[in-house]
């Protein structure tokens, strides 16, 4: 199976859904708990969600296989992305929810994790270089947005309910400044959701990677609270009717990103 999917338009805005892939290879999935093969912990229904992309002509890379294969938006060498705090890492262990995800001694060690990073990876990410630097090429900018989702309700990492839209631009770092704040005051416009901008979530790696404003590349990442458009339940059932209210509020977002970066080129 494909490691990704590569939508490639001409437009100056790449939209990266690392954690949307639901595949486990079926030498994984059998080592895998029942409620781990649910992969409950997946960024569901993004594509489906963000179906106006092509209107905006950006390029959209999609991940294919489950974060429990690899997760896509760590550090390759598993670096902590939020010291202090309690994570999952570049290979979980365990869910969201602290379920184990694999059968009695069927984890895997430290050279299956290296051969995981360099087969499903390193082929993402060179994707996302490839890209990105195709876009700057073109326009003389690039724009990447990391489309992201995740319980409303998940004590693990948060207290209380998530927050509707969470912008994170590593607290300013990965893109051109007042970029940030204007993301914000477009979220808190439309539609009546709640916002907020580098809190609990400040972008993962592929934001901070790939945002380098000082090299005309403009990254921020959203994590959406997925009660605004789906059923948090299994079997986690798309809700069109919440989704076409979300709508216009991501699609303003991404205008607001693409209308600032033709200004600060």
């Amino acid at each position: 199976m494909e490691m990704f999917r590569l939508i490639r338009r001409e437009g100056p805005l790449l939209v990266s859904m690392p954690h949307t892939g639901t595949h486990l290879p079926p030498e994984l999935r059998r080592r895998l708990t029942p409620a781990a093969r649910a992969v409950p912990d997946t960024d569901w229904h993004l594509e489906r969600l963000y179906d106006f992309l092509h209107a905006l002509d950006a390029t959209a890379l999609i991940a294919t296989h489950s974060r429990y294969v690899v997760d896509l938006n760590r550090p390759p060498d598993d670096a902590s992305l939020y010291p202090g705090r309690d994570t999952t890492g570049l290979v979980p262990l365990d869910s969201f929810h602290k379920g184990p995800l694999y059968l009695p001694g069927e984890a895997p060690g430290g050279d299956e994790i290296r051969a995981r990073v360099e087969t499903f990876w390193q082929p993402y990410h060179g994707a996302l270089e490839t890209e990105l630097a195709r876009i700057r090429a073109k326009h003389g900018y690039a724009l990447l947005w990391d489309a992201h989702s995740i319980f409303s309700v998940l004590p693990r990492f948060f207290e209380g309910r998530l927050t509707d839209l969470n912008l994170g631009t590593a607290d300013g770092q990965s893109c051109g400044s007042g970029l940030g704040e204007r993301l914000l005051a477009a979220a808190r416009a439309g539609g009546g959701y709640s916002a907020v901008l580098d809190g609990r979530f400040k972008g993962g790696y592929i934001t901070r990677r790939y945002g380098r404003p000082g090299e005309r590349i403009h990254a921020a990442q959203l994590e959406l609270s997925e009660a605004n458009y789906m059923d948090e339940q299994p079997p986690y059932a798309f809700r069109e009717d919440l989704a076409r209210r979300l709508r216009p509020c991501l699609r303003t977002l991404l205008e607001t990103l693409l209308a600032w970066g033709a200004g600060a080129r």
